[in-house]
């Protein structure tokens, strides 16, 4: 399951106990219902930082419930109903009206990457815990948003070759400089530190957080038209120039 605690204007997400934090009906469902609150709450300066407890950031899908339908096409039904329920919990994010940081707190894996990818900022830690896309290696093919969005935040063809087509598994120091990710701290305290520093920098900008959103969303279109965002992805802010131009008498 996860949980949700506010410091200030920070909003943080943990997945919590020490397991796998796979990616269930009922973890998505739980992270969705989070998301709606922290959206809920939203005020400029407000800012989501999204972690784990245990070994593992996220190690995606849950094969076993998948398999455990007992049919390939109960398990295939299974697969595909997380996928799809995903989907929502990574519009979520790009729709979130603040900034998001991940601190990738272990093993990052298939959805639970795409989980980490999902935010503006990525932090790691160094000493344990790798970034991998296990498709390949497992046998299951991408869906349409999973590909659209690993080709927008990972423009690097090469660097999608390795991740994609390689299935490496990436520690923080080679996924800073491969680009995956922004940060890469010794161990889990200080990227979890440094995540809550980040955080409060970006707070204090105090930005309007509707446009925040546009702004990312109109950023990644290919990602956003697949997750279900209207072509024009504008909420209707309007400026008032009025309150930000100087009269002529005035210049």
């Amino acid at each position: 399951m996860c949980s949700l605690e506010k410091s200030g204007d920070i909003f943080i997400l943990t997945l919590t106990g020490d397991d796998e934090h796979r990616l269930t009906p009922t973890l998505i469902e739980s992270i969705r219902l989070s998301l709606k609150q922290v959206r809920t709450d939203a005020k400029p300066g407000s800012v989501l930082i999204t972690t784990a407890q245990g070994k593992f950031f996220s190690n995606g899908f849950d094969l076993k419930y998948a398999a455990a339908a007992g049919s390939a096409t109960g398990s295939y039904d299974r697969l595909r109903g997380m996928s799809d329920s995903f989907k929502f919990v990574v519009a979520d994010l790009f729709s979130l009206p603040m900034p998001t940081v991940a601190a990738v707190s272990g093993h990052a894996a298939a959805a639970g990457f795409l989980l980490a990818l999902s935010h503006d900022y990525v932090l790691m830690r160094k000493d344990k815990g790798v970034l991998y896309m296990s498709e390949l290696n497992i046998g299951l093919n991408f869906a349409d948003y999973f590909m659209a969005f690993l080709k927008s935040k990972i423009p690097s063809s090469r660097v999608r070759r390795d991740v994609l087509l390689q299935s490496m598994k990436i520690r923080a120091d080679k996924a800073v400089e491969m680009g995956l990710i922004d940060f890469a701290y010794d161990t889990v305290e200080e990227t979890k530190e440094a995540a809550l520093k980040l955080a409060v920098k970006l707070g204090s900008n105090k930005w309007n957080g509707d446009v925040y959103a546009d702004i990312r969303m109109n950023s990644f279109p290919e990602i956003c038209e697949l997750l279900g965002f209207v072509a024009n992805f504008k909420s209707g802010f309007v400026v008032d120039l009025k309150s930000v131009v100087p009269s002529k008498s005035k210049l």
